[in-house]
């Protein structure tokens, strides 16, 4: 889990940076860095969709912070990435709109509750957590 959060992190941080235009600097036009944004969206969706279908509800069983807290970051989470797919259709469409200020504000809105929600849930599946609510034999058969 932790190699798929440290992705997370690294390519929500570089969007970020790109963001205020620098991403010219690198050789990409913004129809080029709304590529890498949709990629980044659909890596982070696709990601949270298995989660959200075929791991939290197991471990929400047993584990109340899979089935209020955790689930309540990826609401927030998906909220911001509903306006971040509006903004990168709107700047495909029409790159002359492209406003860095707007497209930070977005990604400033959930930023914070993604990079938590991150580090929440890898703390949550760390052994000893897990020692509370699991016997090994049933760790072993989670689908994870």
């Amino acid at each position: 889990m932790e190699g798929f959060h440290s992705y997370f992190r690294l390519a929500f941080k570089q969007l970020f940076e790109l963001s205020d235009g620098s991403f010219e600097k690198r050789g990409m036009s913004v129809r080029d860095f709304m590529s890498v944004c949709e990629d980044f969206h659909e890596h982070l969706g696709f990601h949270h969709g298995i989660e959200e279908r075929h791991i939290f509800p197991v471990l929400a069983k047993r584990m109340p912070q899979f089935a209020v807290e955790h689930q309540e970051e990826h609401d927030t989470i998906h909220e911001g990435m509903d306006r971040l797919q509006a903004l990168i259709a709107k700047y495909r469409s029409d790159p002359s709109t492209y406003s860095p200020a707007e497209f930070r504000q977005n990604l400033a809105s959930w930023g914070p509750t993604l990079f938590y929600h991150l580090n929440e849930e890898v703390e949550s599946l760390k052994p000893d957590v897990l020692r509370r609510y699991w016997t090994l034999e049933e760790v072993k058969r989670l689908p994870m």
